[in-house]
């Protein structure tokens, strides 16, 4: 009879605990949730806002390659448009957001392919949805996998893994890290679905304008092919209305 009350007490508590840790992950989710979105509130983009964006490709035994683009996007409405700068011989390629379609457009032979968030931008390390800032992106694509507090060099931070749990994410785990006086990534470290390191970016300098902060340097290192890095500044920064007519296909089409 011991033994039996023992058991009965025994599943009890192990149905109490999994209801406090059903209880605590969902609070835990929410507050991980919370902390990427003022991550996205405490930068510059909200609504309209273009930049340039230079890459610097970096591969051990060959020349260090140069990107140039032009991004204008429109974060409330998931629209965005790209269009490729330099090297002149590329020069008018762009892709074109409009929601969950992507279109990626050829000067030369003047036609539209479907494109995917995932894809990079010339050689480099630089994907479509490291640009994205459409407001849902956290809620719509994630679910929270760990949080907790850490400390990356200097500053405190929070680190916060995520899962993907749509296609949309270019990788299936991403873990970032945080400061907690600002809260503004330092670090981020994205991971296949096997669990092995893909790449690592790092944000070692914000510049605060009227809007909020922007990351001007970033790196970005290719975990599998060691050396691999590409390092992108951001100017020429802009928040004014943007005419409807960027986020067009005629738009690109105009552009040569």
């Amino acid at each position: 009879m011991k033994r039996t009350f023992r058991f009965f007490i025994t599943l009890i508590a192990a149905s109490l605990f999994a209801s406090a840790s059903f209880a605590l992950d969902s609070a835990t989710s929410e507050k991980a949730f919370k902390l990427m979105e003022s991550t996205d509130d405490t930068l510059a983009y909200h609504g309209d806002y273009s930049a340039t964006i230079s890459l610097l490709i970096q591969k051990p035994g060959k020349a260090d390659e140069s990107l140039k683009y032009k991004v204008f996007q429109r974060t409330d409405k998931d629209l965005m448009t790209i269009v490729q700068l330099y090297p002149e011989a590329d020069k008018g390629t762009g892709y074109l957001r409009d929601g969950d379609n992507i279109w990626a457009y050829d000067p030369i032979s003047r036609k539209f392919t479907h494109s995917s968030l995932k894809d990079a931008l010339g050689d480099s390390d630089l994907n479509i949805d490291d640009v994205d800032q459409s407001d849902t992106h956290w809620r719509d694509n994630y679910t929270v996998e760990d949080y907790k507090e850490s400390t990356l060099g200097k500053y405190q931070v929070y680190v916060v893994t995520l899962k993907a749990k749509t296609t949309k994410p270019s990788y299936a785990k991403s873990v970032y890290y945080i400061r907690k006086d600002v809260p503004l990534l330092l670090k981020e470290e994205d991971y296949s679905g096997s669990g092995r390191l893909m790449r690592t970016i790092l944000c070692p300098k914000y510049t605060k304008v009227p809007a909020g902060y922007v990351p001007t340097q970033m790196v970005l290192r290719d975990e599998l092919n060691k050396g691999e890095n590409t390092q992108q500044v951001i100017t020429d920064l802009t928040f004014d209305k943007l005419p409807n007519n960027i986020f067009t296909k005629a738009y690109l089409e105009g552009l040569n």
